[in-house]
């Protein structure tokens, strides 16, 4: 976190940004870094995953190491993405069925055009993202004295330990808002969520 952190300071040194948004490991990272930089006044986040007594499941990180290490990244991300619960389609489909589609899929997107972050490329980076949940895992007491004001959002498809940790930060972080977006999952902000809604609740928090 504390590198994480100083890579968000650098940002916000660079740019003379005072309003930040983090999604998932983002928003842990944009509430953690409010708490040691003075220059952020607002910062929202949706559905960061605090772990709160074990909530946020990890078991499956060592499997996902192994995929990752033998080149095997369609197959982890299944493991993954199955595991968190955070994609509706992989809760449905078979595990043997997501082991033949994924791998080609990400061979597929190899050919991306220049300047886009492939899926094969990003995969490994969710070992990092788990790295975070362990290390705040049980901490949100440590953010009940954050200056910045603070936007908590979270969609209403979402898996139940992300609405844990909101409930948590909520009652830790004094002044809080919270929102719940109906019809939203965890991509909510995403391409394939519902971004232009996340982005309206945005545009009057910053404001």
């Amino acid at each position: 976190m504390a590198r994480e952190i100083e890579d968000v300071a650098a940002l916000a040194e660079a740019t003379g940004a005072s309003r930040v948004f983090g999604l998932s490991s983002g928003g842990l990272i944009a509430l953690y870094a409010a708490r040691t930089l003075p220059q952020l006044h607002r910062v929202a986040a949706y559905e960061p995953p605090l772990s709160i007594g074990g909530s946020v499941p990890i078991a499956w990180l060592d499997r996902f190491d192994r995929e990752i290490a033998v080149g095997e990244r369609g197959r982890a991300l299944v493991t993954a993405l199955k595991s968190m619960g955070v994609e509706p389609l992989f809760n449905r489909v078979p595990r043997p069925v997501l082991d033949l589609v994924m791998p080609l899929t990400v061979r597929l997107q190899r050919d991306a055009p220049a300047g886009d972050v492939t899926i094969e490329a990003l995969t490994p980076t969710m070992h990092f993202d788990m790295a975070l949940v362990r290390e705040t895992a049980d901490t949100a007491d440590e953010l009940a004295h954050l200056d910045a004001q603070v936007l908590l959002l979270g969609g209403s498809r979402s898996p139940a330990y992300l609405g844990t940790a909101l409930d948590a930060l909520t009652s830790a972080i004094p002044g809080a808002q919270r929102r719940t977006l109906p019809g939203l999952g965890h991509s909510g902000p995403e391409d394939d969520g519902r971004p232009e809604l996340v982005a309206e609740v945005l545009r009057d928090f910053f404001r």
